[in-house]
């Protein structure tokens, strides 16, 4: 016997261990391969809704490549995101302890991020497996684990030695908090009030000033020229002259630059600090200016700034601002609004600043990482999203891939400052892992591809190690084959590599997909994989992102918990729409043990499915036992005993086999999840149990019952594997219920159709058929005639085909309408007192006179009418008052606009049935 209801939990707990006994999610190493690495969870916390929608999207490929005989890897792992972590982890060291990181020193610091990392990459593997994640989990790499780090000296030492790595001086993105460089793509946007300050540049001859606006004055003390527009005639005379910077000795020149310079805006001139703004900075290489860095790693001003040396921010600012005033310098200030960059992980305002940093010359390798999208050899699906990697790529900026952190690949270069060439050949002879160059400003720079040098490594010399780490993006980039053990020549790569599809979000383009294509190419000479997939973000109701300050956030694990992993999956894969973003509307939910989560009515939908399944099969189980279809051979269908609907069944179910290996194969995800839902729901419970129900609960068992319960295991035993990529928990489940003696279903194959079975004028006649239905069924409704009161019906059909397609369902339209007649005929009249409703192919009618008063029910309908017409002025008064919509909760606006949406439908449907009666 069945359960009375399904029981997620206990289900998924058990499935859990048998797969994992059984080794499921190990390669069979037979058929093609296909294969697949997982984008690597941070350590920095648990996993939200956009990595269940994530992975649910990898696991559907993967069980069903699995299915269809593919000898198919996924190879899961975590990331140590560099910057991210640290992050973390010196926040809480400084709400704990009240200490910061140099407090500690960088050993203790790194053993405090390692005890993080074990603590949530346990629970972030927890959470993989509890989503049914079919990933090979003895594989399980960490971008830190020995493997990798491996891997990224290696990729360091051959781009090194080929000088596609360098160090130099440049202007990058600095977190002040954290005391690190910053890529372009960690940093976002807020619009702060600010002020342009307008002040007197004076000439150095005294001859009078050039006036000037800015919106950060404390710069004026790294400025190194004023730009003026060419053209502009205000200022042609001063260009090539000479201006004293306001408290200091220096002295800066005015230049001519049509490319910095807007002539309109503002006062025309800008004062230039290289040192300090990107724009400056590059107005700085073209005039050959000097750079002053005013600047300490900490954001304070350091002794270039003179007498405001040690202030910062703020300070610095209004210090610098009441100087210039009290010199009478300063001719106004403006309110001014400003887009600031924030570092994404400390959330403290970036600061341009020039640093010494490693870089990664891009020109070359981006090149050839555009080539292999141009001709595609990788396919990136949405394909709009080809344009975001060929236009990031196309820039060709050097990547800057130094991070002043101690958590992450500590960068593999030692220097030393008093060894001659010589010394160097001596200590390194026939050292094919070590790599030497010289210096700018002389010393050695040594690469080291294998081991750490010691600090007498070179004979009477010191040698001292770079102390900064790699971008947490350097060793991500060769995550494919580092996974599968590169430098070393495993037999992953022999087999797996390249993989076959990577999927992942939109945010990470650039800072991921484009440079795994880099370094896989440099170092396999190929392409990481052969198709991208970029799903959409899930954002609340109001279309924001998901997050902990807003309280928006869903835990994956409180769906599960509350509606079952299927349910979740279910609906994860019905957002996969080719949307850019997705709303999923959200609620807060008191539970029974006290605790409010975050939720979503559309979760709803996929409990309501897991539960409609179980049903239809725990109804069907009995008959099914006792017709012997459940245990050993599968019973012989006999097609010769087939009525119109079996036809029909197998012909819908064959048509679902071929459109969802389509949908899988184009990587349409919702279309398959609300397709395999239509056909389960609408056709083979709402419809086709609904005709055989006289037939399924026939006490004897004749050669018609035992045909039709054979054929019922054999489409209940196919929608099992076609749910089961899906919905792998409860398939599996049913399937040991259902089907005790056949092979578990991750192991089965796929289902192949059979074209033979497939008859689309069967299925154009019952579509028509189950229209009338509907109509009839829409006519009860909207007169309030009870289900058990018999109908006749009338269809005028415009041609015959319909014609002819109805008179063949006639049966079925009747029995599933509750029609005591069904009169279908080429432009048949409508009788008196009929309501009406169009029909695909002609018109039904359904006479009422005597089954309804036609004064009482035009009684009733009016009286609905005038009630809605009153609910619908109320709450479009509501839903008008600004004061109301300001401040009510956005669930509490939704309802309320849904009970105006309600009371307008009645309205419309009860004048439309009060102008049939007239």
């Amino acid at each position: 016997m069945m359960e009375t209801r399904y029981n997620p939990q206990e289900v998924e707990a058990r499935w859990h261990s048998e797969w994992n006994k059984k080794k499921s999610f190990t390669p069979s190493g037979k058929g093609t391969p296909f294969s697949v690495v997982i984008p690597p969870p941070n350590v920095t916390g648990a996993l939200h809704l956009g990595h269940a929608l994530n992975n649910t999207i990898q696991d559907i490929l993967v069980r069903y490549r699995r299915k269809t005989g593919c000898d198919t890897l996924w190879i899961p792992g975590t990331d140590h995101a560099g910057i991210a972590t640290q992050a973390v982890v010196e926040k809480r060291l400084l709400q704990d302890e009240k200490k910061t990181r140099r407090d500690i020193g960088r050993e203790a610091l790194v053993e405090r991020i390692w005890k993080w990392k074990e603590e949530y990459e346990a629970r972030i593997t927890k959470q993989l497996k509890s989503l049914g994640s079919s990933c090979d989990w003895d594989r399980q790499r960490f971008t830190l684990d020995p493997i990798c780090a491996k891997a990224v000296r290696h990729a360091f030492f051959n781009l090194f030695q080929k000088g596609l790595i360098y160090r130099g001086k440049r202007l990058v993105n600095w977190d002040t908090h954290l005391q690190t460089a910053v890529a372009d793509d960690e940093i976002y946007y807020e619009t702060v009030k600010g002020f342009f300050w307008t002040f007197k540049y004076p000439l150095a001859d005294g001859s009078g000033f050039i006036p000037v606006s800015t919106t950060r004055p404390e710069t004026i003390l790294g400025d190194t020229a004023l730009a003026v527009h060419p053209d502009d005639e205000r200022y042609q005379k001063y260009i090539g002259k000479m201006l004293k910077v306001p408290f200091t000795d220096r002295e800066i020149p005015v230049i001519a630059d049509g490319l910095l310079v807007d002539p309109e805006f503002g006062t025309g001139s800008v004062k230039v600090t290289p040192a300090h703004d990107p724009n400056d900075y590059a107005t700085g290489l073209r005039h050959k200016l000097p750079m002053i860095n005013i600047m300490n790693d900490d954001g304070s001003l350091n002794e270039n700034a003179g007498v405001f040396c040690g202030l910062k921010g703020k300070k610095a600012r209004e210090a610098v601002v009441q100087a210039l005033e009290e010199q009478n310098l300063l001719i106004k200030v403006e309110d001014h609004e400003m887009q600031v960059g924030h570092s994404d992980r400390s959330k403290t305002a970036i600061e341009p600043y020039l640093s010494d940093q490693w870089f990664v010359k891009m020109d070359s390798l981006a090149e050839k990482a555009m080539s292999a999208v141009q001709n595609k050899e990788i396919e990136i699906l949405p394909e709009r999203y080809a344009k975001n990697y060929l236009d990031w790529l196309g820039e060709k900026r050097d990547w800057c891939i130094s991070r002043q952190l101690w958590w992450g690949h500590q960068i593999p270069i030692w220097y030393c400052a008093t060894a001659s060439e010589e010394d160097l050949k001596k200590a390194f002879a026939n050292r094919k892992d070590v790599f030497y160059s010289k210096k700018e400003q002389g010393g050695w720079l040594i690469c080291s591809q294998e081991s750490d040098l010691k600090e007498n490594e070179i004979e009477g010399h010191h040698v001292e190690r770079d102390p900064d780490v790699l971008d947490t993006w350097f060793s991500s980039a060769l995550w494919p084959h580092s996974t599968m053990g590169w430098p070393e020549s495993t037999p992953e790569l022999k087999t797996y590599y390249p993989t076959s599809v990577l999927v992942t979000s939109r945010d990470i383009i650039t800072l991921w997909v484009a440079r795994m294509v880099i370094f896989s190419q440099e170092n396999m000479g190929t392409i990481p994989f052969k198709k991208v997939y970029i799903h959409p973000k899930i954002m609340d109701g109001q279309g924001r992102t998901m997050s902990k300050s807003l309280g928006n956030g869903v835990d994956p694990l409180d769906i599960e918990e509350k509606y079952g992993t299927d349910a979740l999956r279910f609906v994860m894969a019905s957002l996969c729409t080719d949307n850019q973003d997705v709303r999923l509307p959200v609620k807060a939910e008191k539970q029974a043990d006290g605790r409010t989560i975050n939720t979503s009515e559309k979760f709803e939908i996929g409990r309501n499915f897991s539960n409609k399944i179980w049903n239809a099969c725990r109804f069907l189980y009995p008959h099914l036992e006792a017709a012997g279809a459940l245990k050993g051979t599968p019973l012989v269908i006999n097609p010769n005993l087939f009525a119109l609907e079996d036809r029909w069944i197998l012909s819908r179910l064959n048509s679902t086999i071929v459109d969802a290996t389509a949908m899988i194969e184009e990587f349409r995800f919702a279309e398959l999840s609300q397709f395999l839902y239509r056909f389960v729901w609408d056709d083979v419970c709402s419809r086709y149990l609904e005709i055989k129900k006289a037939v399924i609960n026939r006490e004897e068992l004749d050669a018609e019952k035992t045909n039709a319960m054979a054929l019922l295991a054999s489409v209940l035993r196919q929608v099992i594997d076609l749910l089961h990529p899906v919905m792998p928990f409860i398939t599996e489940e049913l399937n040991k219920i259902l089907f005790p003696d056949s092979e578990i279903v991750i192991s089965r194959p796929w289902p192949k159709a059979d074209q033979k079975l497939i008859d689309s004028n069967i299925e154009k006649a019952f579509d028509r058929a189950f229209a009338v239905v509907e109509n009839v069924r829409g006519v009860r409704g909207r007169y309030g005639v009870s289900p058990s009161t018999r109908l006749k019906a009338v269809i005028s059909t415009e041609n015959e085909e319909t014609k002819k397609a109805l008179i063949e369902c006639e049966a079925i339209i009747t029995e599933l309408g509750g029609l005591e007649t069904l009169n279908v005929d080429l432009n048949a009249p409508k009788p008196k007192f009929s309501a009406s409703t169009v029909i695909p192919g002609g018109e039904m009618y359904i006479p009422l006179e005597g089954i309804l008063d036609p004064v009482a029910e035009r009684t009733r309908l009016e009286k609905e009418i005038e009630n809605a017409k009153g609910f619908v002025v109320n709450l479009e008064k509501k839903l008008s008052n600004e004061a109301f919509v300001s401040k009510a909760p956005a669930a509490v606006l939704d309802l309320e606009r849904q009970k105006l949406a309600t009371q307008q439908d009645i309205i419309e449907k009860c004048q439309k049935a009060l102008a049939e009666l007239n």
